[in-house]
C-alpha cells in the first residue's frame, strides 16, 4: 500500500557512484535475482485468482454464499497482481518511471484492493463463523441480500478510505534531505508515506480491526468444533461399548473399532487444528510485519531502510498469490472441479455430468463437525 521509491541500491546509484565495469555487472546481476524472486508472485496470484473465478462461474453448485466472498476475493487479489504488482515490480527492481501523477493513481489502487481482500477474508470468517456456531440461523443472517451488501462494502470502504488518503493529501513526500532536488531524480520516485495520525488510523481500520475480528471468529470455530469432536467421540464411546456388552464374543474386534475411531476423531481434530492455524498464520506473516513498518515509518522520521519497506510490501502482496491456495485449492469442493476443468483422468464424463447435482456441491450448514472448518 506504501508506494516507495526502487530500493536496489545496484541501479542508478551505484551507477553514479561506481562507474565501473564490475558495478554494472553486480546492478545487473542484483535486478535480474530480484525479477527472479519476486515474478513468480503476480504470475502465480493471477492463475490462482483466475482458476477460482472461471470454476464458480462454470459450476452452478458452487454458487454458495460463502463461494461469493471467495470469489470477491479472488477478483481484489487478482486486481492487485495485474494493476498494482507489475508497477511495483519495475519499482523494485528499477525506479519510477511512470510520473508523479500515476503515483498517486497506483497508490489509490493499491490501498484500495488490498484492503478489499483484507476485508474480504474478515467476511469469509464471518461466514464461517456463523456457519460452524449459528447453524440454525445461518440461511437467515447470510441471506442473499445481506451477502450483496457485505460484498458491497468490501469494495466501496476501501474505495472511500483510500480516496479519502489521496484527496485529504494524507500521504506526505519524503523530507528534502532525503529526495534530491535534481528533476530527473525527482520523476524516478514513487515515496507514499502516511502521517502519524493517518498511518495509525489507516493501519488500525484496514489491517488490525479485521485481524482481531478474525482471530475472535476463528477462535469460536475452532472451540465449537473442538466441543462437538468431543460429543461425537462420546457417542462413538458409548455406542462401542453397548456393541461390547451385547456380544462379549467380540471384544477384542470391539476395541479394535473403539481405537480407530478414537484415532479418526483426532486426526480430524488435528486437521482443524492445522487448517486454522494455517489461515491465520499465512495471514499473519505476510500483513503484519507491512502494517508494523507502516507505522514505524513516520514514527522515525521516514528514516526506514527502503529495502525494508519493499520486503514488507511484497510479503504482503505474496498474501494474493497464497489466498486461493487457502480458501479454495484446500476445499474438497474444488478438487472435483478444477479435475474437470483440467480434464484430468479418470474422472471423465461421470463427473462431469453429474457435478451441479453432485453431494459434494451441497451445504449442510445444520450439521457441524471438525471437517467444516477446511472447507
Amino acid at each position: 500500500m506504501i508506494s516507495m521509491p526502487g530500493t536496489n541500491t545496484s541501479g542508478n546509484y551505484s551507477l553514479t557512484n561506481y562507474g565501473s565495469d564490475s558495478a554494472l555487472f553486480q546492478s545487473a546481476t542484483i535486478n535480474v535475482g530480484v525479477l527472479f524472486l519476486l515474478l513468480p508472485i503476480p504470475i502465480v496470484a493471477i492463475m490462482g485468482n483466475l482458476f477460482i473465478m472461471a470454476a464458480v462461474a462454470r459450476f452452478q453448485s458452487l454458487q454458495t454464499p460463502t463461494n461469493a466472498f471467495v470469489v470477491s476475493l479472488a477478483v481484489a487479489d487478482f486486481l492487485v497482481a495485474v494493476l498494482v504488482m507489475p508497477f511495483s515490480l519495475v519499482r523494485s527492481i528499477d525506479s519510477w518511471h511512470f510520473g508523479h501523477c500515476f503515483c498517486r493513481a497506483h497508490f489509490l489502487l493499491d490501498v484500495t484492493f488490498c484492503t478489499s481482500s483484507i476485508f474480504n477474508l474478515s467476511c469469509i470468517a464471518l461466514d464461517r463463523y456463523i456457519a460452524v456456531c449459528d447453524p440454525l440461523h445461518y440461511a437467515a443472517r447470510m441471506s442473499p441480500r445481506r451477502v450483496a451488501m457485505l460484498l458491497l462494502l468490501c469494495w466501496v470502504l476501501p474505495l472511500v478510505i483510500s480516496s479519502l488518503c489521496v484527496s485529504l493529501g494524507t500521504y506526505t513526500q519524503p523530507p528534502l534531505a532525503v529526495v534530491s532536488s535534481s528533476a530527473q531524480q525527482d520523476t524516478q520516485i514513487c515515496l507514499v508515506s502516511f502521517q502519524v495520525p493517518y498511518a495509525f488510523a489507516t493501519s488500525a481500520v484496514t489491517f488490525f480491526i479485521p485481524m482481531g475480528f478474525m482471530l475472535f471468529a476463528y477462535g469460536k470455530i475452532f472451540k465449537a468444533a473442538q466441543k462437538q469432536g468431543r460429543w461425537i467421540h462420546a457417542i462413538d464411546h458409548r455406542t462401542g461399548q453397548l456393541q461390547i456388552n451385547q456380544s462379549p464374543v467380540r471384544t477384542a474386534t470391539g476395541r479394535r473399532v473403539q481405537g480407530r475411531v478414537e484415532r479418526y476423531s483426532l486426526k480430524k481434530e488435528w486437521k482443524a487444528i492445522k487448517t486454522l492455524g494455517l489461515i491465520m498464520g499465512v495471514f499473519l506473516l505476510c500483513w503484519l510485519p507491512f502494517f508494523c513498518v507502516n507505522m514505524v515509518h513516520p514514527l522515525k522520521g521516514y528514516s526506514v531502510s527502503s529495502l525494508v519497506l519493499e520486503a514488507s510490501l511484497w510479503l504482503g502482496y505474496a498474501n494474493s498469490s497464497l489466498n486461493p491456495f487457502l480458501y479454495a485449492l484446500f476445499n474438497k469442493n474444488y478438487h472435483h472441479v478444477f479435475a474437470v476443468m483440467l480434464d484430468c483422468v479418470p474422472l471423465g464424463r461421470h463427473l462431469r455430468a453429474g457435478l451441479d447435482s453432485s453431494v459434494f456441491g451441497r451445504q449442510a450448514h445444520t450439521v457441524v463437525t471438525l471437517e467444516t472448518i477446511s472447507r
